[in-house]
């Protein structure tokens, strides 16, 4: 099985992650939702001034819509009441608020918008969103729910865009260092110095309970997503929808020094599943087993696992488009 899966033009898959630009509908239509009474923002404490600036202009917009409050992101989401919940921030604190809202059991009735605020906006990019946060207040006020599906790990946890392990999560690892001075340009160039591994790991892959024929002993790096991107831009899955009850997996068995560097850079201008080395396949449910390797979901690092299974759960959740 080779990587030419679901394989579209270089322009194509880097225009698709930029973000900015609706979404077709695919058919899945939008939920005609009644308009909220105001607008809770959910924002991290420790917000630089940039930051803090662009949700002052932010809530500027939504408040011309309706009354606008900005809460701490770790408050108690009961709170939000009937107000629309508004998430200022990156993939991460998506995922915190999704993962929390789904652990109380209210996840299917509580319509999330997102303002991105973070370094690499992937979920915001691949979902169609605006990048700038005064536009994605406007989308955030006036949009409508749409539903959006959810991946849930066989341990608990929830990946609202994409998880990726292996060399993934080794860069991004090595890529918090770098992000302050790099911004997303930190993934790949984490990714090119974690060139210097010597091992893969040995893995099986699973999709719909069946192994897949990799084309090689070991394994680079193996993603799931439901978004197309990571590490601000980076097209990984790039006809990957939040919508079509599908889970993209990837799998790369670039190991050798050589094919290692090459994958990087076939990866960051989104020709890496034209590779004879990468396989590329969509399903309902993802395994991964064997080496123990670390985990990247959402950005959040995780702690390295010998054994973990992902399933799509279709229209978990409503995201303001």
């Amino acid at each position: 099985m080779t990587g030419t899966s679901g394989t579209l033009g270089a322009w194509t898959l880097r225009r698709a992650c930029r973000g900015g630009a609706s979404k077709t509908d695919g058919g899945r239509p939008t939920v005609a939702g009644v308009v909220p009474p105001g607008f809770a923002v959910l924002v991290n404490a420790k917000a630089g001034t940039a930051e803090q600036e662009a949700v002052d202009g932010a809530v500027a917009v939504m408040a011309r819509h309706g009354p606008t409050r900005v809460l701490p992101a770790e408050v108690d989401l009961a709170q939000v009441g009937d107000d629309r919940l508004v998430v200022a921030g990156g993939d991460g604190s998506l995922h915190a608020v999704v993962a929390r809202l789904h652990a109380e059991d209210r996840l299917d009735g509580t319509p999330v918008a997102l303002v991105p605020l973070g370094t690499g906006n992937d979920f915001a990019r691949g979902a169609g969103l605006p990048l700038d946060p005064a536009e994605a207040a406007e989308r955030a006020a006036t949009g409508s729910p749409r539903p959006w599906d959810l991946l849930v790990d066989d341990a608990g946890g929830v990946v609202v865009n994409a998880v990726h392990a292996g060399i993934g999560a080794d860069a991004a690892e090595r890529s918090e260092r770098l992000k302050g001075r790099l911004g997303p340009l930190a993934y790949p160039v984490g990714a090119l110095a974690e060139g210097v591994r010597v091992d893969g790991w040995h893995l099986i892959v699973e999709v719909d309970g069946r192994p897949l024929d990799l084309p090689g002993d070991e394994v680079l790096l193996v993603g799931v997503g439901n978004g197309s991107c990571i590490g601000g831009g980076t097209p990984l899955f790039p006809g990957a929808r939040g919508d079509d009850g599908l889970l993209d997996v990837v799998v790369s068995c670039a190991t050798g020094p050589a094919a290692r560097a090459a994958f990087a850079l076939a990866l960051r201008k989104g020709e890496h599943l034209e590779r004879d080395d990468v396989v590329a396949v969509r399903g309902t449910t993802a395994r991964s087993a064997g080496d123990a390797i670390g985990l990247d979901a959402d950005g959040e690092l995780a702690d390295a696992v010998t054994d973990r299974t992902w399933t799509v759960v279709p229209g978990a959740w409503s995201l303001v488009v």
